[in-house]
């Protein structure tokens, strides 16, 4: 299945090099083969999936478990639990999932560098299969400690995954099409959105009897990946640059393109690797103090935790009760919710389709303001909504709006874009800041947003106006395209901004190491 083949296509297709001007010659670029597609595939599947469908289950399960928590309270203590006390503990229990989160991302540097990319990903299933467990049998234990406890380490998982994925997606797909691989992580999140909204119906899973089967459900994607990725080849440019194995990255190399002749592709890993042969992966106090890549850390983390502050992600953990507050009918409401997770997942579709012809740039531009206007259009109609019976219906597609535009511009894009602004020996403590940034911002949106929402009523969404609008300012100025662009060359577009010379950013004020400048000598 996997086995290199002569498959190719002729294109039109320019090459820049330093000093040359842009000429127009046939190129010929690798078709995709079965081996990357199957292998983007159950990545995202065993490890994004997971994402999105806790995001959504929560909201789905959540009558029944806060059911569950009052039951339980009543017959350890003999009262029912007070209502500020369920709201603290529910809180807890959606937002912990950041916390592992946080735990993973931390741990996740050290894993890719121990463990490889794919080794990361295999080793994280144990955290995804545990989880389930707790959480699946938490009611039978009369445990609510266990659904938390399994929160939290199904968040590691995520943690770990979310952090992954795009590096060893953006690692194992050709230049020519390297968006629209690293866009199976995002399109992946959003059907496990979906899924978990499906699941989550009264027809379906929930029900009082049945909801606990929607957390045993966890455990099926990361079996699928654990039995599927066992068999699918390490990222070839970890092989070559950070194991030294030139012979096992030219056989991931043609297993994943499916041609015979690398060479092409091993001399570009190799130029980079070359650039770096002096230094070592770099730390986070290190990349934090390097003036070469002192913007791309800048605009990761401007970036990302207006990602999380833009309230993407709170649509998801609370959909019901933002519907609700809409005015909408609570016996709609569980359908309205796949509506807005369906309208996500077309977002995604079309963004994956369209970023290879459009750009990073202009998708996370048009995202993020594109939620600005319809969070203020959707304030200004639940504000009327008493006066206008078919009011609430308009501010549902307001927010079915928003949540497209934050999965088409934000959600699917902004991993993809970290993944590549920096080259291989700064991504690794890049992605631990990035992880940082997403885990913290994840947990405080998570516990806060419902006494936001009790605070600001009908004018909550104004806060999220402001973020999207202010992001949406610092991408258009900062952020330069890196549609296919290799590594090397989208840090060099960052040399003017960072005040260094045109050079691979690797070889910046680091310095040689002892034995290197002694051999020198």
């Amino acid at each position: 299945m996997c086995t290199p083949e002569n498959n190719f296509k002729e294109t039109e297709n320019t090459k820049d090099t330093p000093g040359d001007t842009k000429t127009n010659h046939p190129v010929k670029q690798p078709r995709v083969t079965v081996c990357l597609l199957t292998t983007a595939f159950f990545t995202a599947f065993g490890s994004s999936f997971l994402y999105g469908y806790n995001l959504s289950v929560v909201n789905a399960a959540s009558p029944f478990v806060r059911h569950f928590m009052n039951r339980t309270w009543i017959e350890r203590y003999g009262t029912p639990i007070e209502s500020d006390t369920l709201t603290l503990l529910w809180s807890i229990t959606v937002s912990i999932m950041a916390i592992g989160g946080l735990c993973g991302a931390i741990a996740n540097k050290h894993l890719l560098k121990v463990l490889g990319r794919r080794g990361t990903l295999l080793a994280s299933n144990c955290f995804s299969l545990v989880a389930a467990v707790l959480q699946a049998t938490g009611e039978k234990a009369d445990s609510f400690e266990m659904i938390i406890i399994g929160r939290f380490i199904i968040g590691i998982n995520t943690g770990i995954s979310l952090s992954t994925v795009p590096i060893y997606l953006g690692e194992i797909a050709p230049r020519h099409i390297r968006g629209s691989i690293c866009h199976f992580h995002s399109n992946i999140i959003t059907m496990g959105v979906v899924i978990g909204q499906i699941l989550g119906l009264p027809e379906v899973l929930g029900q009082e009897s049945r909801w606990n089967f929607l957390f045993a459900f966890i455990a099926l994607p990361p079996l699928s990946q654990l039995t599927v990725l066992s068999y699918m080849p390490e990222s070839p440019r970890y092989l070559l640059i950070d194991k030294k194995d030139v012979a096992g990255a030219e056989i991931a190399f043609k297993r994943f393109l499916g041609k015979d002749n690398v060479t092409t592709e091993l001399e570009e890993a190799q130029a980079e690797s070359q650039a770096q042969n002096n230094v070592q992966t770099i730390s986070v106090l290190g990349i934090l103090r390097s003036k070469a890549v002192r913007w791309q850390i800048i605009t990761v983390i401007i970036s990302v935790p207006c990602n999380q502050f833009s309230g993407g992600s709170a649509l998801l953990y609370y959909c019901s009760r933002i519907l609700s507050e809409a005015g909408l009918s609570k016996s709609l409401i569980s359908y309205m919710t796949i509506g807005v997770g369906g309208a996500g997942l077309i977002s995604c579709i079309i963004s994956a389709l369209v970023i290879e012809h459009v750009g990073r740039k202009p998708l996370l531009i048009v995202g993020f303001s594109g939620m600005a206007v319809f969070y203020s259009l959707t304030t200004v109609f639940i504000n009327i909504q008493d006066r206008v019976s078919w009011m609430p219906y308009l501010s549902f597609a307001c927010i079915m709006v928003v949540f497209s535009c934050f999965v088409f511009g934000p959600a699917a894009t902004l991993p993809i874009v970290v993944t590549e602004l920096f080259e291989q020996s700064y991504r690794p403590a890049a992605f631990l800041i990035f992880g940082t940034a997403f885990w913290l911002c994840n947990f405080i949106m998570g516990l806060v947003f419902p006494f936001m929402q009790e605070a600001l009523d009908t004018y909550t969404f104004l806060v999220f106006v402001v973020v999207c609008a202010t992001v949406s300012v610092y991408l258009f100025i900062v952020l330069p395209e890196t549609k296919n662009r290799t590594f090397m060359e989208i840090s060099q577009s960052f040399a003017k901004r960072n005040k260094v010379s045109n050079v691979p950013t690797a070889q910046q004020e680091l310095p040689i190491p002892q034995e290197t400048q002694t051999e020198t000598v």
